[in-house]
């Protein structure tokens, strides 16, 4: 069996696409990303994302996200504005409209064309409550520069919920950071039953920020959109950023523009381009 599939990657943050328009989800999506993500060895992702028939009406289509271990996530910043770039680049009937609507199992998403190759995502409101994420142990909310024991040491952590859960934190230095071994005890902490994506922040500036991100399912990927936009209103919330202004955030595969309004809706301003396009023997 042969499988056409488009690589794409926003910021470096790269998924496989699969076109499931009219097939829907594969039955066997979790194999199909344990086989197909492992770098060096086979394609190579962050994760595999579905590009399927729209949910609701007048949406366009709807995302369907899956981490490299097989589990399924609610929304992805970086895949959401790749699935609008490759709609755009293979539907003819879209290749002039804008905005798109995409619906995701975070609810639908608004994405507009700004320039060749790049998007711009109202990716809604933001949550700091605990419920939202679902975080257990940390108080109700807002989960605001709180304390968190990883590994008996005391992190101060801010938890945010953007369809998906996240926990911020400002780390002096994030190039000397050892992710790879204080990532997972974040992702699988207690206080997430549902397991969560850990954003780190080095402050530059009132507008700039440095960043790096442990993804849950994925470990560290090269850019995060929804973590991104979660660190962003993290630092408003703490009044380290202010509302209504682009904050630039530098993470390993490039630079997202994050705009948080005062009623907690998050704009993100980023590329989306098409690595390759091939078809897999399975």
């Amino acid at each position: 069996m042969k499988l056409n599939f488009t690589k794409m990657q926003g910021c470096g943050n790269d998924y496989i696409y699969l076109d499931c328009r009219a097939t829907g989800v594969p039955e066997n999506i979790v194999g199909l990303c344990q086989d197909l993500c492992p770098r060096h060895l086979a394609v190579g992702a962050d994760g595999i994302i579905c590009i399927c028939a729209p949910e609701t009406e007048d949406a366009h289509a709807t995302m369907r996200m899956f981490n490299a271990d097989g589990s399924e996530g609610k929304m992805c910043g970086n895949g959401v504005r790749c699935v609008a770039q490759w709609l755009r680049t293979h539907e003819p009937a879209l290749a002039d409209i804008s905005p798109l609507q995409i619906d995701t199992r975070a609810g639908r998403k608004t994405l507009f064309y700004k320039e060749a190759g790049v998007w711009q995502a109202d990716m809604g409101k933001y949550s700091a409550m605990a419920a939202d994420l679902p975080a257990i142990g940390l108080g109700e909310g807002p989960l605001v520069n709180v304390p968190l024991t990883v590994q008996e040491k005391c992190w101060r952590v801010s938890c945010v919920s953007m369809g998906n859960p996240h926990c911020v934190t400002i780390v002096p230095d994030v190039d000397h950071l050892p992710l790879a071994e204080i990532g997972p005890h974040f992702e699988m902490h207690p206080a997430f039953p549902q397991q969560v994506n850990t954003e780190f922040i080095q402050l530059v500036d009132e507008t700039h920020l440095k960043m790096r991100v442990w993804e849950r399912g994925s470990g560290e990927t090269w850019a995060c959109g929804t973590g991104t936009c979660a660190a962003v209103a993290a630092m408003v919330e703490q009044s380290i950023c202010q509302p209504n202004t682009d904050i630039q955030v530098a993470l390993l595969g490039g630079t997202l523009t994050i705009r948080v309004m005062p009623d907690h809706t998050v704009w993100m301003t980023g590329p989306a381009k098409i690595a390759f396009e091939g078809t897999v023997e399975l």
